[in-house]
């Protein structure tokens, strides 16, 4: 099989046999891919979407992670891919603890997922280790719950407790996780984002990995096609300006929380034009509250001709978010 940015089968891992509830294994593979779909309570978005992929080498372990957010907001908040590498000095079996994933029994897991079932679960994570092991892939499941981050008392069980770790390890090679993201993540500042290579973009594309998060909302499929499809780029256009157009024009910003709150409309300003063809004593006539300060910041610096020196000027200029309503 052809290899991509990020492994969907483990390949060559050495083991020569797998523990099914309770048989030993000799050999530790070298590489393996984690799947994590991490809920939280809080949002849009409430789900993240992780491919981690992890391969030891003579001098440390190397990762890298792709990382799949649904919309926030179809419109200022698209889907999202992210892909980032990194490494780390620790060998895998430092990272692993000494311990072998083969050798944790399928019972031992069923046992550990049960925990689901005790009370309200709001926050967590779905947690699968994708491993070869004796000439086979295993899966090997972990449930994270929000009294597993958050509850010092947690009781936490042994393998759930030791894949935390290993994940809090592998995640500290990265500047920020998911839950590191400001709840309107994009509305201040532009959401980073990184393309897969054409490998893995042709493995997402294809549904490769939708398998790997069975039961989840969302499948990395769809996730990576719409986030292929710009989101519709807002309107913002003079239209007019009496009696004198400014020879210096600068388009206001549309603010982008009145974007997410689809705020549409006509502002109207009036202005005096100094002898210097500057702006001063602005006034704003009409038009949504939200709109108005870009508006003005954006007026304060168009430039008139000398004809324009001493004149009131009235200004009126349309925002449109091109966005389905909310009622959509």
């Amino acid at each position: 099989m052809k290899r991509s940015g990020v492994w969907l089968f483990v390949l060559l891992c050495g083991c020569t046999t797998f523990a099914k509830d309770g048989q030993t294994v000799s050999s530790v593979p070298d590489r393996f891919l984690i799947t994590r779909h991490t809920f939280i309570d809080v949002g849009p978005p409430n789900d993240f979407y992780e491919i981690i992929s992890v391969h030891g080498t003579g001098s440390g372990t190397t990762i890298e992670r792709v990382t799949l957010t649904p919309a926030g907001d179809a419109c200022i908040q698209p889907p999202t891919v992210e892909v980032v590498s990194s490494a780390i000095p620790d060998t895998l079996n430092v990272a692993l603890e000494g311990r072998n994933p083969c050798a944790i029994s399928d019972k031992a897991s069923r046992k550990e997922l049960k925990r689901r079932k005790q009370g309200l679960v709001f926050s967590g994570a779905e947690i699968s280790m994708h491993v070869e092991c004796g000439g086979e892939e295993r899966i090997i499941r972990a449930d994270v719950l929000d009294r597993d981050m958050f509850d010092p008392k947690a009781t936490t069980p042994e393998n759930t407790s030791w894949t935390m770790r290993l994940l809090n390890r592998l995640d500290k090679a990265f500047p920020s996780g998911v839950l590191d993201r400001p709840i309107f993540a994009g509305l201040t500042e532009a959401i980073r984002t990184t393309a897969p290579n054409a490998d893995a973009a042709r493995a997402l594309g294809a549904g490769e990995y939708d398998r790997l998060f069975g039961g989840a909302p969302d499948r990395p499929s769809d996730l990576y096609r719409a986030s292929q499809i710009p989101p519709p780029a807002p309107d913002i256009r003079l239209r007019s300006s009496e009696p004198f157009q400014p020879e210096k024009f600068v388009l206001p910003i549309y603010p982008p929380i009145a974007r997410l709150a689809r705020i549409e409309g006509a502002v109207v300003v009036t202005f005096h034009v100094d002898p210097n063809g500057g702006v001063t004593d602005t006034q704003a006539e009409s038009g949504h509250p939200m709109l108005r300060p870009t508006v003005t910041t954006a007026v304060s610096e168009w430039k008139f001709s000398r004809e324009a020196a001493d004149h009131r000027v009235k200004a009126t200029i349309d925002f449109k978010t091109n966005c389905p309503s909310k009622g959509r």
